[in-house]
């Protein structure tokens, strides 16, 4: 299946072809348009040549951040989300052998594939859930149980990334993000 987060068509390729790319997309998913967002691993593909998590895990982190902070750049913090980059690349080396997607292929269950997300950099609770839902939905990874750890993020309808496939799609998770923070503005 083809990952249509970006709304590009050379970037979601490149997020459907690489597995770093897309656990990269998710990772610079947070306070930036999620389309940008996952935009981003493409932008460094470009520019750096590879998305080889070993290659960026040894990279000079000034000359990477500031590739990486170049207009435009992969996020609003680009700098900070550099580091963040070679933080992630360097678990992905040293755990996993350089293989991201071992990430979520040799998880047995929901709950230990969530522990495994949330043991990432710039992975949190919520960030891991909605990464879980997204490979589940996007490219059928369901490892059991793992519906009970995602919460409503698993059900269908419109509630995060995991459910974006084109812009009508993304048009309708942008607006139940705005209804959700909406109400949480009116009965705070």
């Amino acid at each position: 299946m083809a990952i249509q987060i970006a709304q590009d068509p050379y970037a979601d390729e490149v997020l459907t072809n690489d597995p770093f790319a897309l656990i990269c997309g998710m990772l610079l998913d947070q306070q930036f348009p999620m389309e940008r967002a996952f935009a981003g691993p493409a932008k460094v593909l470009d520019r750096f040549g590879t998305l080889d998590p070993a290659a960026i895990a040894a990279a000079e982190p000034e000359a990477f951040a500031e590739l990486c902070a170049t207009p435009p750049a992969i996020h609003r913090y680009g700098r900070s989300m550099a580091g963040r980059l070679q933080a992630l690349a360097t678990v992905v080396v040293d755990e996993y052998d350089g293989e991201t997607a071992r990430i979520w292929t040799e998880a047995r269950t929901g709950e230990e594939l969530l522990k495994r997300l949330k043991a990432l950099p710039g992975f949190g609770e919520q960030k891991a859930k909605i990464f879980t839902a997204l490979l589940a939905k996007q490219l059928d990874v369901k490892p059991r149980g793992w519906t009970t750890v995602v919460g409503d993020y698993g059900r269908k309808g419109f509630r995060s990334v995991a459910d974006v496939v084109d812009p009508d799609s993304l048009a309708k998770v942008r607006a139940f993000k705005q209804a959700a923070k909406k109400a949480a503005r009116d009965s705070g």
